[in-house]
């Protein structure tokens, strides 16, 4: 038995979801590179349990505080209270062990939004009830001093989203570090509603009523472009991947954004998507050059289309994702 295991174990016990005794099977889930998650079928239920882990499983040195784990909970119980549809139930916490227990979604019910991307099941319908989800989660927190004060992670955002994503690939990319860094203090001077921090295909299962949002252990109160930039962010890089598929994921992108603008009524819209532009055009350089680069664009043009457009993004300043995703969907015929 791995020491992942035997923490597991004894969490379980201790919150009192399984005996000290119980005989179950514990098999390991893709966790990403910042936590352990494994499936837990208990005699009673079958359970998700995940663990943060201090450091990350990432070629460069990436540490991070394991108390994320309680912002992460917290972000899904606040979620919860706005649609329960939209996120898994947690079932208990063990803060010393920064590991907490939730449901268990089957993936035959709820399938993975980034797998239907990359096989090219596109549906516009989908793409825009995760913006319109997402809006109305910020609106509800917007300008709200409890939740400012019950999510101010900034330490932990700083560590896991500005320093190994903005900061690290703009020590990497001389010629738009400024700028990026500017985008990045914007990012941590805002306080204008929760961010969840991770928003993106493979944290988004496609339920039976609409999206569940996973893995907020980056959660914050900040900016809420970020979280629509980073999801954004995805799909343009998908269409790098697989270039067969950018017509259809570029009426994605729009439908995800009209979509999240329709209900974003906190502040007003051209303040909001020159925000967003600008962190997707460093978000899509992170992706290459962060300490997170995507896994799936492995093949060195990708790497360079990516890395060129978004260089050429920064350095014209572009205000508007209709100039980013026009411009994007016409260059990506020439990969």
């Amino acid at each position: 038995m791995t020491e992942a295991e035997e923490t597991i174990r004894a969490a379980l016990a201790d919150m009192g979801l399984a005996g000290a005794r119980d005989d179950y099977a514990l098999t390991p889930l893709s966790g990403g590179v910042s936590c352990d998650v494994f499936l837990a079928e208990l005699p009673s239920r079958r359970v998700v349990v995940k663990r943060a882990l201090p450091k990350l499983r990432v070629a460069a040195d990436w540490r991070a505080p394991p108390e994320r784990s309680e912002a992460e909970a917290a972000w899904i119980r606040f979620v919860a209270g706005i649609n329960p549809a939209w996120v898994p139930e947690i079932l208990d916490e063990d803060h010393k062990r920064h590991i907490f227990a939730m449901s268990y979604l089957p993936p035959e019910q709820y399938p993975l939004w980034k797998a239907q991307l990359a096989e090219g099941q596109v549906d516009i319908g989908f793409a825009a009830s995760v913006g319109a989800a997402l809006a109305r989660i910020h609106a509800a927190t917007a300008g709200r001093e409890d939740v400012a004060a019950a999510f101010d992670n900034r330490a932990q955002f700083h560590a896991l989203r500005i320093e190994p994503y903005l900061l690290f690939s703009a020590d990497k990319n001389p010629d738009v570090a400024s700028t990026i860094r500017k985008i990045a203090d914007s990012v941590e001077s805002s306080s204008i509603a929760l961010m969840q921090g991770d928003i993106s295909p493979k944290n988004i299962l496609r339920g039976p009523d609409g999206p569940v949002f996973l893995d907020a252990e980056t959660a914050c109160y900040g900016d809420p472009a970020f979280d629509l930039a980073f999801c954004l962010n995805h799909l343009l890089l998908k269409g790098a991947w697989h270039p067969q598929f950018a017509n259809s994921l570029a009426g994605t992108f729009r439908a995800l954004a009209s979509a999240y603008f329709e209900n974003a009524r906190w502040e007003v819209r051209g303040g909001l998507e020159r925000r967003t532009t600008a962190l997707l055009s460093a978000l899509l350089l992170a992706r290459i050059d962060g300490k997170s680069p995507v896994e799936y664009l492995t093949e060195s043009r990708q790497k360079e289309f990516v890395r060129g457009q978004a260089t050429l993004f920064l350095l014209a300043k572009l205000d508007t994702l209709d100039a980013v995703i026009d411009y994007w969907t016409e260059v990506l015929k020439t990969l």
